[in-house]
């Protein structure tokens, strides 16, 4: 298992990004494609896990003001889900923006996924919205 990150657009990582999201947001969850890929994705450094040499799960991040980043696209392919593999993305996520002199990271978790985020230290604030017709919660954890 290996995790790599990139802002290239342009790179194979990127494009594994984009394969986990599409299989993930726009088949199985029904997002429009102008929804999942937007205007944001090269301001982002996009992560990818894999085991072997097969892309299995994907997020990225947008810097943000004040030492925030934004987490977002969070994805694990459903056959690879329940193998601690989000964890480890979000390890690597949350290392990364404390290297980078980052203390906050924010997201938008879809109903199903705030539980996930909980356990890994993420407070749930405000109250529920709609994005791409999916409940959210906005959740942040701070370091």
């Amino acid at each position: 298992m290996k995790i790599v990150h990139t802002k290239d657009t342009m790179s194979d990582i990127y494009l594994d990004a984009l394969r986990i999201r599409h299989q993930v947001f726009m088949i199985e969850q029904g997002v429009p494609k102008d929804i999942e890929i937007d205007k944001n994705e090269a301001a982002c450094i996009h992560f990818v896990l894999y085991e072997n040499k097969d892309p299995v799960a994907t997020c990225r991040l947008l810097p943000l003001t004040d030492g925030v980043f934004k987490l977002q696209r969070m994805a694990v392919l459903s056959q690879y889900r329940g193998k601690n593999y989000g964890k480890l993305l979000i390890d690597a996520v949350e290392d990364l923006a404390k290297k980078q002199g980052y203390n906050t990271i924010t997201l938008g978790a879809q109903l199903t996924a705030v539980e996930f985020y909980q356990k890994l230290g993420y407070i749930k604030h405000g109250e529920q919205f709609m994005d791409a017709n999916i409940p959210h919660f906005q959740m942040e954890k701070h370091f």
